[in-house]
């Protein structure tokens, strides 16, 4: 599994936070109980997705929509995004990486190479974990999946650039933990997120379980719950925009799965409700 180290981050010309990785994470290791195997398929995974790889400037992640995930199929903008040398280039691959994560199956993965301004060449492979949109392999990326892909992607965002281990739950099928022993060790309810990048105005919703937003941040976990700025202003995760409480904002938790069925995206006006919402647990 792909996972941005705290060297590999604060080389990111991009982004303002480095200063904060190397005191916030072991280079070496996972926050939390390293995942097995199996609880990578069962979708307990590392997230280390920097907010500003969330929209990176050179791969609009529109422009992925009309082909399949598929090196040979993407367009040719796409590939020189990926193909960049420089820091662009570093948070195009990592962008990528968490979309392959998120939309493919562990069977599936993406394959592609890359020069550096030296001359080496990087054989860079992307195993697929979760296996939102599997289909997306050989066709182009439904509405129905950009949502869940979208949603996966918004829950894998930490702004330390932290790798924290989450339980991902939603009424998918590849998310539904219902008699997964996940739901008893990962019992610390963080919050949930939905929305889609892969609309020509890409947007992201979250919100928060106001019971644990301090625990949330004491995990590194900060961008359902906010991060506290100067002053104690609220500093929100790039592109994700946080709502409110999910108890506002979203109908209660089912019972057995433990995730949120449907949230909306406003309390005054209509009220745009979804399904394709990931809810996230910390242990």
């Amino acid at each position: 599994m792909y996972r941005i180290s705290a060297a590999d981050f604060a080389a990111l010309a991009f982004v303002s936070l480095a200063s904060c990785v190397t005191t916030q994470e072991e280079e070496d290791g996972f926050l939390g109980t390293a995942p097995t195997p199996l609880e990578y398929i069962n979708a307990l995974n590392p997230n280390a997705l920097v907010p500003n790889a969330l929209v990176p400037n050179a791969l609009v992640p529109n422009a992925l929509v009309p082909n399949a995930l598929a090196p040979g199929a993407l367009s040719p903008a796409a590939l020189s995004a990926i193909q960049d040398p420089g820091a662009a280039g570093d948070l195009s691959r990592q962008f990528l990486s968490y979309v392959v994560g998120c939309a493919l199956t562990p069977s599936q993965s993406f394959s592609f190479s890359w020069t550096d301004a030296g001359g080496t060449v990087h054989e860079e492979v992307y195993a697929g974990l979760i296996g939102l949109a599997p289909g997306w392999a050989t066709k182009p990326l439904g509405q129905t999946e950009q949502q869940w892909v979208s949603a996966c992607l918004g829950s894998r965002v930490n702004w330390y650039g932290a790798s924290v281990i989450i339980s991902s739950r939603a009424s998918h099928a590849a998310l539904d933990k219902t008699g997964s022993a996940e739901l008893s060790t990962y019992t610390q309810q963080e919050g949930a997120f939905w929305g889609n990048l892969f609309d020509p105005s890409p947007y992201l919703h979250a919100c928060y379980h106001e019971p644990n937003r301090d625990y949330a941040r004491s995990m590194l976990r900060e961008c359902a719950a906010g991060h506290l700025g100067a002053g104690g202003s609220v500093v929100e995760c790039g592109l994700i925009h946080i709502l409110g409480s999910c108890d506002s904002h979203c109908l209660p938790l089912n019972p057995s799965g433990q995730y949120y069925p449907t949230c909306v995206d406003n309390l005054t006006g209509p009220p745009d409700a979804t399904t394709k919402v990931v809810t996230v647990f910390l242990q």
